[in-house]
This record gives C-alpha cells, structure tokens and sequence, in this order.
C-alpha cells in the first residue's frame, strides 16, 4: 500500500533589519517572537545602526529594513515606504547637546558630532543651519566624546534623549521642536521600506505583518516593553517606558495625513535647500 507525502508548503524568508534600541525593538516584538505569525513567510531579523541600515539599503540589503527619511530620495527607486512602522518627533526629536552651556550662535560655530550624514538627525541640523561643520560618529559614541571633551557639541538620537542630563550635558536645541515652531509638523525621524522587487503581493502582506506586530505590541505593553528593555541602553523600565511611549503609538500603526505631509515637506525642503540632490517621490504601501 503506497503512503501519499503530505504536500510541502514553500515557507518564504523576509529579511528583516532594524536598528538596536528600544522603540523598534517594541514594534517588531510580535514578528521577531512569533507572536504575530504570516502563513507561508519566516522573517529572520538583524540588527544594525540607523547610519549602517540607510548604507545597506543602498545596495538593497535587506527585504525589509528601517531606514531615516533623509536616506529615502537615495533608495527610492528600490524601495517603497510602509504606511506603518513610523518615529515620529511630536514637538520633539534629535537634540544637539554640549558640557556646558552654548548659546546658538556658538553652537553653530562648532564642529558638531553627528550620527551619520543620512539621518535625518543630520538633515534636520542642515536645515537649522547650513554652515554647520560636522564629524560622523557612531550614535553610541556621540555622549562619551563629549564627556572625554572630544568635541563640544554633539547630535544625539535614540535614549540619549532621556539620558543627556544625568550624563552632564545641557541642551541647546531640540529639533524636532525647532521644526515644529518652523513648519506646525511633527519631525519624522524614521520608517520602514520595502524592496519593489518582492512584487505587489508579498509588499502588502509584509506591510500588514508589521502593522499586525505593532498592534500586538500596543496591546501587550508589557511583554513588549520587557523584550524591549534588553535594547534600552541604560534606562531604567519607566524611563524606557517613556521613550517607547515617544516614537511607537496611534501614529507608527498610521502616520495619518499630517504625518504624510510632514515626510513630504522635511524632504522637499532639503531638496530645496540643495541637501538632497535628488528630488524625493514618495510611494507608500498601505
């Protein structure tokens, strides 16, 4: 008596990148623990900074992978934006931070430590001022650098936004507030892209799966939070709980249409500016 072999479901892998801190690793608990699981897909993640992650992109690395906005005009033709997975500043953002206190006009008069000239860290602080002279330094150096007087002024992201005072630093701005007082937008900071060779399909259905994971961590705060905490870099729970609370709520599930307009002013006024030298399209996969 012959025995039928039980028919094989190809399982499809998806490249997953995003970088080590807290907030996104809150928004990709779900896939990354399997939580949230996708028929016929196995996501398998990597973790990168943000500077390394819009490089990568460039040659079209991952499948799909955080990227900051500024970096999105140089991937465009590889890649299509989420309508979810959004850091969004809300009057709030990157801030450039020294060990003593700076008045603008001095701070702009320094060589500044910047994360990466893909950032939109970056790009916000050229549109604050085009003259600025900057060094690139990796993000986790910037607050050591000017502890050891290093430099005097420095552009921080992530958890240093929470951690720059008890480190002994003072702000001198914030951008995303300087932005805000600009333009009446929040400052987009960062979003998730997909590679346009997947095809329309498996865009939408990997589209779906993260807003699913960040549902899912939304509603399972908790566990989500504590996975988190193994990226929070120093912060104690309610600190991280803060800092996850900033960049991952109702706007990363949905950057509405305020959120949209802000991504298209940030970029095409860099490009205005002659920062970008490529004039952004953008194309969203909802």
């Amino acid at each position: 008596m012959s025995s039928h072999p039980s028919p094989v479901t190809e399982t499809r892998e998806i490249t997953v990148a995003h970088s080590p801190d807290s907030d996104d690793a809150f928004m990709f608990y779900g896939l990354a623990t399997n939580k949230v699981r996708v028929a016929g897909f196995k996501f398998s993640h990597t973790l990168c900074d943000i500077e390394t992650l819009n490089q990568r992109a460039k040659e079209e690395f991952f499948d799909l992978t955080a990227i900051s906005f500024h970096a999105y005009p140089y991937l465009q033709d590889k890649y299509a934006l989420l309508g979810c997975g959004g850091s969004v500043g809300e009057g709030y953002g990157p801030m450039i931070v020294s060990p003593r206190p700076l008045s603008l006009e001095e701070a702009a008069g320094r060589v500044i430590a910047v994360p990466g000239t893909l950032t939109t860290a970056y790009l916000a602080l050229k549109l604050w001022n085009p003259a600025v002279r900057t060094e690139v330094v990796p993000f986790d150096e910037i607050i050591p650098s000017l502890q050891r007087g290093d430099y005097e002024a420095g552009l921080i992201i992530h958890e240093g936004q929470l951690t720059y005072a008890r480190d002994g630093l003072q702000k001198i701005l914030d951008l995303g507030s300087w932005w805000q007082e600009e333009t009446g937008l929040p400052l987009p900071l960062g979003g998730n892209a997909i590679r346009r060779s997947l095809g329309p399909e498996v865009m939408s259905q990997v589209s779906r799966a993260l807003r699913d994971s960040i549902q899912y961590g939304l509603e399972h705060r908790e566990q989500a939070l504590e996975y988190a905490m193994q990226f929070a870099r120093d912060l104690d729970r309610s600190s991280a709980n803060r800092f996850v609370g900033m960049y991952v709520n109702e706007r990363t599930l949905d950057y509405g249409g305020d959120g949209r307009k802000a991504i298209e002013v940030l970029l095409r006024t860099g490009n205005e500016k002659g920062i970008i030298p490529i004039a952004p399209v953008l194309d969203w996969v909802d």
